[in-house]
């Protein structure tokens, strides 16, 4: 099977680690998992963060001349099929509709979003492409049920919305987690919701009743100092890891005893993932994405505050039996739903629905 994948937001070998690069090579690696051969035939991103129409002329522009070599690439190629990664007003695709009904082949997406309200302002023109482009997909995979209320509103006849876990790009799990170490806190460190979420772990810590207690800090970025600045009151308490790389971050959640992110406004929660796989039971508020990916339990409301998250994490320190059989628990929970194999298989069916088989 020969299949083209394209992702205008960032393509999936670029140098800069962001999720969504991360995302599209996972996408990439489960495509070759199920024994595809993986174009990337573009690396042009055509994303305008600021709404500037000039910007947004010229990428059309060179989206043009690449439309104008991957036609032929394509027909040379046999691509039986083209997939684009991430499609939304900000960075659609303004590449694969084209070359796809150029080539008479499938085109899908994966997590699309729908934002009409932008089809008219500064990006009016990207939304009524990006709109465009979802409109043309056969196949849309979603991440995420928020996105798929949108998609299901708006959906052309026939077209297939097919719901995709989110998955880590690996066959199996490690270990369980020892348990015994210090808990552990994930996140990149800037401003808004990422900033939101230390805030309420610097507040949820001035509330434990545990006497002992420990909590390493992996991550880094613009708002270190801010953050340091709220954990200072705990001194020696709090470790500050940076950004490790991702080998080196596996043995930390090996050696942690619980994960805690309140997780304000993350989009999928890819951390909790990894947490879960390395046997942490996970502490968190109930928010929309980490439900679409932490195993199910009572989690508490964002309404309940510190307070609440100081219960469980007391409860949990009290009692290290609990958090080895949460973390299994958790450990089961990703292995059903939520590695390479089973999105592979997701892939495939929706794939298949286009015609298209190994």
């Amino acid at each position: 099977m020969q299949l083209a994948f394209y992702a205008p937001m960032k393509s999936p070998d670029h140098p800069v680690p962001s999720g969504d690069r991360s995302i599209a090579r996972s996408l990439v690696a489960a495509l070759g998992h199920m024994g595809a051969k993986v174009t990337v035939p573009s690396k042009l991103r055509c994303r305008d963060g600021k709404g500037d129409t000039k910007v947004q002329a010229a990428l059309q522009l060179a989206a043009q001349g690449e439309v104008d070599r991957l036609i032929p690439l394509g027909q040379r190629a046999g691509w039986q099929a083209w997939i684009t990664y991430h499609n939304y007003y900000k960075a659609p695709d303004l590449i694969g509709p084209t070359v796809s009904s150029a080539l008479d082949i499938p085109y899908l997406q994966v997590e699309s979003t729908r934002a009409r309200k932008r089809l008219n302002g500064p990006w009016a023109e990207f939304a009524r492409i990006a709109e465009a482009a979802t409109d043309a997909a056969d196949v849309v995979f979603y991440f995420s049920t928020r996105d798929a209320i949108g998609l299901q509103e708006n959906a052309r006849p026939a077209q297939q919305l097919i719901h995709l876990r989110p998955f880590l790009p690996r066959n199996d799990i490690p270990s369980n987690a020892v348990g015994d170490g210090p808990m552990l806190s994930v996140g990149m460190m800037r401003t808004g919701d990422k900033l939101a979420s230390f805030q309420i772990i610097a507040d949820t810590l001035s509330l434990l009743a545990e006497p002992e207690w420990q909590l390493d800090i992996a991550g880094d970025g613009p708002a270190r100092a801010e953050v340091e600045n709220l954990m200072s009151p705990f001194g020696s308490r709090i470790r500050f890891l940076g950004q490790l790389e991702t080998q080196t971050l596996q043995v930390v959640y090996q050696n942690a005893s619980l994960m805690f992110w309140p997780g304000v406004n993350e989009a999928l929660g890819m951390v909790y993932l990894e947490a879960q796989a390395a046997g942490l039971p996970v502490v968190a508020q109930d928010r929309p994405g980490m439900r679409e990916v932490l195993v199910p339990a009572p989690y508490p409301a964002p309404d309940q505050g510190p307070a609440g998250l100081a219960a469980v994490i007391d409860d949990l320190l009290a009692h290290p039996s609990m958090r080895r059989e949460l973390g299994q628990t958790a450990q089961r929970h990703v292995t059903l739903n939520h590695l390479m194999p089973t999105a592979a298989e997701t892939l495939c069916s929706g794939l298949a629905q286009t015609g298209v088989t190994l």
